[in-house]
């Protein structure tokens, strides 16, 4: 059961088997068990059995993987399925992320095999939505996010609809120093939940936002209307900065 509000750690491609199983035992050593919140940590797939096994105590954290394969298996070198993430202890995993759609080419036909991917194989998608500067400058926030995620979840049934996480991100304010304010934040989310709402989900689908979340503007965030929880990249790497978020409200 996932309990708001959620913090979820996306390392990126930082902190291999090493420097994760060391952070992990440093993070369980500081943070006692809560079941008011949810802590997601999404490590690079190499650190994944790593910073699981260092934390094997703890039932009350999530590790995920930050990207799978569209396909069920086959001849897809460098690629790894849900089934195999799955398989290698992950619970969650990142889906249509900002740098796999602009980095990497994903496309939103992707993002839907890769969400029905992850349900199929007992996954939960943490499936993300965000628009660029030029798209918001030009008011397309709505549009955008919109088709987005109604693309990526075009596969779903209404049940499968409410076992996702949904996350925004706007692309302008990732690793950019600046951010949505919280009215910004409030105002997508509300879109987002009401399309939900459209698309039959049941139940509450948290939604978090992500973008240069940082200790001094995490809790007037997750203040904000319709935010559920942060995705969290450069100020997920430090423990004490980590700590810090997730103690934040």
């Amino acid at each position: 059961m996932i309990a708001a509000p959620i913090f979820a750690a996306n390392w990126k491609m930082n902190h291999g088997p090493t420097e994760a199983g060391a952070f992990m035992r440093a993070f369980v050593a500081r943070y006692a068990a809560r079941d008011d919140r949810t802590v997601m940590f999404f490590p690079s797939a190499l650190a994944l059995a790593a910073a699981r096994d260092a934390a094997s105590a703890r039932r009350d954290l999530w590790f995920g993987v930050q990207n799978i394969s569209g396909e069920e298996k086959g001849a897809f070198t460098g690629e790894n399925s849900a089934r195999i993430a799955r398989d290698a202890g992950a619970t969650a995993t990142l889906v249509g992320h900002s740098e796999r759609r602009h980095v990497f080419g994903e496309t939103d036909q992707a993002t839907a095999d890769k969400c029905a991917q992850a349900v199929s194989h007992g996954l939960t998608p943490v499936f993300c939505v965000g628009e660029t500067l030029d798209e918001r400058e030009r008011g397309h926030t709505q549009s955008v996010v919109l088709r987005q995620l109604r693309a990526g979840v075009s596969r779903l049934d209404a049940a499968q609809l409410g076992g996702l996480v949904l996350a925004y991100e706007p692309v302008w304010a990732i690793g950019t120093g600046r951010n949505a304010t919280p009215a910004d934040a409030a105002a997508v989310h509300a879109v987002l939940r009401a399309e939900m709402g459209a698309l039959g989900a049941i139940g509450h689908v948290p939604i978090l936002y992500g973008g240069s979340v940082k200790p001094d503007n995490a809790a007037a965030l997750l203040d904000a209307p319709g935010v559920d929880g942060l995705l969290v990249g450069g100020a997920s790497l430090d423990v004490e900065t980590w700590l810090s978020v997730v103690a934040s409200v």
